[in-house]
């Protein structure tokens, strides 16, 4: 099937307009976005699995995961919650539908506050053509057939089938050429420290680590070379810090919060 055009609603232009140049100096804040309707996602698959266990199937871990591609130039922030399906794509990333989007607009021209407007009225996915030249999502329930949406943030998206197989969401940003800081692994770690650490979820990064090959009792092999491997380490604690007692936490985590 081929991708079918469609015009963003006007709401949406002029929004992509103000987070785009108004919020220059603040376009970090895409990632904690994106993991927050990550997270949201993850949260509606919990609760509706509550009464339909079936929606789990053998994918019953809910976690977010971040891929870097220096290559291509592409950060990739995955989750394997409720997904959408091709009506929910138009609805939830080409319109708006909240009563106070004209307030939005009026408010963030304004705006020191505009970083935390974003989160308030829902509308943080589009902070991700801050730092992306395009945006891809693929997307698929856990009973539905997968779809793609691509844009450019220019007035208009496509859409068409996917070939994904797994239930969730899938966000593929095309980074900026002044954005490619974003591929950096201490500059994600930071991001996820600073912004999403008490998210309930793991989050997840692949990172390319040297380990040298053991033998059955866990020693390095002697005059073995290093290998290099792909380790999923988890970049969150998944605990707020005023659920933890006194007494576990650190001066440092005080000091950062």
């Amino acid at each position: 099937m081929s991708a079918e055009k469609f015009e963003f609603k006007t709401e949406v232009n002029q929004l992509l307009e103000l987070v785009i140049h108004s919020l220059y100096s603040h376009r970090e804040i895409f990632l904690r976005e994106l993991i927050s309707n990550a997270s949201d996602a993850l949260d509606k698959l919990r609760f509706a699995a509550l009464q339909n266990k079936d929606l789990l199937g053998a994918d019953a871990e809910l976690r977010i995961k971040i891929f870097r591609d220096d290559k291509a130039g592409t950060l990739t922030i995955t989750d394997n919650g409720v997904g959408m399906t091709r009506d929910e794509l138009i609805g939830n990333l080409g319109t708006i539908a909240h009563s106070g989007t004209k307030d939005f607009v009026e408010r963030i021209k304004k705006a020191k506050e505009g970083p935390e407007l974003i989160g308030q009225f829902g509308v943080g996915f589009y902070s991700a053509f801050m730092v992306a030249d395009k945006v891809t999502v693929h997307a698929k329930t856990a009973d539905g057939a997968a779809a793609s949406w691509v844009s450019a943030g220019q007035g208009s998206f496509e859409l068409s089938e996917s070939a994904k197989t797994t239930r969730g969401t899938e966000i593929i940003l095309q980074l900026k050429k002044d954005a490619k800081e974003y591929l950096d692994e201490y500059t994600i770690r930071q991001l996820i420290k600073k912004y999403s650490d008490y998210v309930d979820y793991p989050i997840y990064m692949d990172i390319e680590r040297e380990e040298t090959p053991q033998d059955k009792d866990g020693k390095p092999l002697e005059n073995a070379k290093p290998e290099k491997k792909i380790v999923a380490e988890k970049l969150n604690s998944q605990k707020a810090l005023w659920t933890k007692n006194k007494s576990e936490i650190k001066p440092e985590e005080y000091e950062d919060f």
